[in-house]
């Protein structure tokens, strides 16, 4: 009797940290779990063996800079019968979205000695402004769990339980003082996609804002109270322009 064939992963990289693919690697117990229920067909992060595709799951991390990374993007797509982003750079375009603010021909002739050997896009710009993407998982780095959860419901065909609520509600679980309302301090926690477990505000440090706007996210009631905290223009747009500048900006209209 023919044993049946593991579902195939595949885990892809394009301008990023590699630090969502080592929050797969950091998933220890829970790794060696999945490895048992799928075959790794393609993650040079962990090893150089590869398996041709097509693939029954893709995870991408990075956002798209280059005029080759569209083109292999639209690889990886054509290869995958779902595909994943996971991570801020893939989802929103991540840090190097800043450039999107920015004269790109001029940061590039004042720190490159030879400019013209650099090749970019005048943006950078997530996965899902190339190629259909399936689902996309928040997060600078993901929460190890929510990756787990996620690639275990592509393999059972359910939608993942990932929650759409704000960074304010794991503060209230972890029974922790709002520190806008307590010490003044600006937060992206109300507007804020959870899975962090609210680590900043536990330690009385304001919301960054890493994993992106949170569903149906009241940017302007947040706006109005860093303006009441003596917050002015230029020291908002800091706030909200980090690492889900796209989405945040999006968000707020701009």
């Amino acid at each position: 009797m023919t044993a049946a064939r593991k579902p195939t992963l595949a885990v892809w990289k394009f301008a990023s940290c590699d630090g969502c693919q080592l929050s797969l690697l950091d998933c220890e117990d829970d790794l060696l779990s999945l490895v048992g229920e799928v075959e790794i067909a393609y993650f040079l992060e962990a090893t150089r063996a590869t398996a041709e595709g097509p693939y029954d799951l893709s995870l991408v991390e990075g956002s798209i800079t280059t005029h080759h990374d569209m083109e292999r993007i639209r690889e990886v797509r054509r290869m995958s019968k779902a595909l994943v982003t996971i991570g801020a750079c893939a989802t929103a375009g991540g840090v190097q979205a800043l450039k999107n603010f920015a004269d790109v021909d001029e940061y590039v002739s004042i720190v490159y000695a030879t400019p013209e050997y650099i090749s970019t896009l005048e943006s950078s710009t997530p996965i899902s402004a190339h190629v259909p993407v399936d689902f996309e998982l928040n997060g600078c780095p993901i929460n190890k769990a929510q990756l787990i959860e996620v690639i275990t419901a592509f393999l059972y065909g359910r939608r993942p339980n990932i929650p759409t609520t704000s960074v304010c509600m794991e503060c209230k679980r972890r029974g922790t003082v709002c520190i806008t309302v307590a010490h003044g301090t600006p937060c992206l926690g109300p507007v804020t996609h959870a899975g962090c477990g609210a680590l900043c505000p536990s330690y009385n440090r304001g919301c960054y804002g890493c994993f992106g706007p949170m569903e149906t996210p009241n940017t302007g009631a947040l706006t109005r109270k860093l303006e009441e905290l003596g917050m002015g223009e230029k020291a908002i747009d800091r706030v909200y322009r980090t690492f889900n500048v796209r989405h945040f900006e999006e968000a707020r209209g701009k």
